[in-house]
């Protein structure tokens, strides 16, 4: 059982649509000073304890030296993302495509009988017509009262272009996971191994209750706040759940033996790109890729609504 989201072959590319020919000097400013300076040095990445999952090449757990670097403290939000769309008139994949696909208990009882197939394997993905980033569930739907919650149903393709008209960049996997630790060594989360503190707080937004009908009561299967939660050691929030985040390398299962020690990054066409952080639909009992060291992937084209991103950049 996986809550992860379908792989999508788009037969479009979405066209730059002169985002990545004319930055915003001003926008690439603004988001400079919102990031998060993260110090030049180790850390060890990766995983070779019981929760990692080989398949995914999780480990081996190595030393890994990395150049200093700034990262964003949350996710790319709807209203940033707007704002984007606003200067360059963008269209992206799934809005060009007229579909994406959408958690099916996201969507009204009406919405889910009228979804034109399910996803192969994963019926609860539905492929929704006209799902897309300012329609989160399809028509009808808006982001009004979600402007700073992450944007979703954004292809690597996509948040590639949103970067490259900020004057950004995706992270690297090694720049994620080294910002996501928040300066701990060996967590399996950015506060420490248990996921539930001693209250009952959860410290994630993760899947609670049974997956995949029958959600806690009290508890909403959807994304919140971008900055929503406690911030971790180096004041990021939400890099564990919530919804999953691109990374800028191609995605490859020997990763961790293939690539450089110092400043890695995965550079092989292998068709997919990394995603890392697991999102609100992920749970210990099938899909526990919600903590740091964990990997994913999919299509560069693919799009759902509990894929979103952050940015960073070389340290000036």
């Amino acid at each position: 059982m996986s809550c992860c989201p379908p792989r999508s072959e788009r037969s479009s590319h979405a066209q730059p649509n002169g985002a990545h020919a004319h930055k915003s000097a001003g926008n690439s400013e603004a988001a400079r000073q919102e990031l998060v300076s993260i110090p030049a040095g180790e850390f060890l990445m990766g995983s070779d304890g019981p929760d990692a999952i080989a398949g995914d090449g999780e480990g081996p757990a190595r030393r890994v030296h990395l150049s200093s670097y700034r990262i964003a403290p949350a996710a790319v939000t709807n209203r940033e993302f707007a704002a984007f769309v606003r200067a360059t008139h963008y269209v992206t994949e799934a809005e060009q495509e007229g579909f994406s696909f959408v958690f099916f208990l996201q969507l009204s009882e009406a919405a889910r009988k009228s979804a034109r197939r399910v996803a192969s394997g994963l019926p609860w993905w539905l492929p929704v017509e006209h799902a897309s980033w300012q329609r989160p569930e399809g028509s009808g739907s808006h982001i009004y009262d979600r402007l700073d919650h992450p944007v979703v149903h954004v292809s690597w393709n996509d948040a590639a272009a949103y970067c490259a008209w900020a004057g950004v960049s995706l992270p690297t996997e090694a720049q994620w996971e080294k910002a996501a630790r928040g300066g701990l060594e060996g967590k399996r989360f950015p506060w420490g191994d248990d996921l539930v503190d001693a209250d009952g707080s959860y410290g994630c937004n993760v899947w609670r209750g049974s997956f995949p009908d029958a959600p806690e009561a009290g508890w909403q299967p959807s994304p919140i706040a971008a900055r929503s939660g406690m911030a971790n050691g180096y004041g990021l929030y939400n890099t564990c759940g919530n919804v999953w985040e691109w990374c800028a390398d191609a995605y490859d299962p020997q990763y961790h033996t293939t690539t450089a020690s110092i400043d890695p990054c995965g550079a092989a066409d292998t068709g997919s790109r990394t995603l890392r952080g697991g999102s609100f639909l992920c749970h210990e009992s099938y899909c526990y890729r919600y903590r740091v060291s964990a990997r994913h992937a999919n299509t560069p084209s693919s799009s759902a609504s509990n894929i979103g991103f952050r940015i960073s950049t070389p340290q000036p």
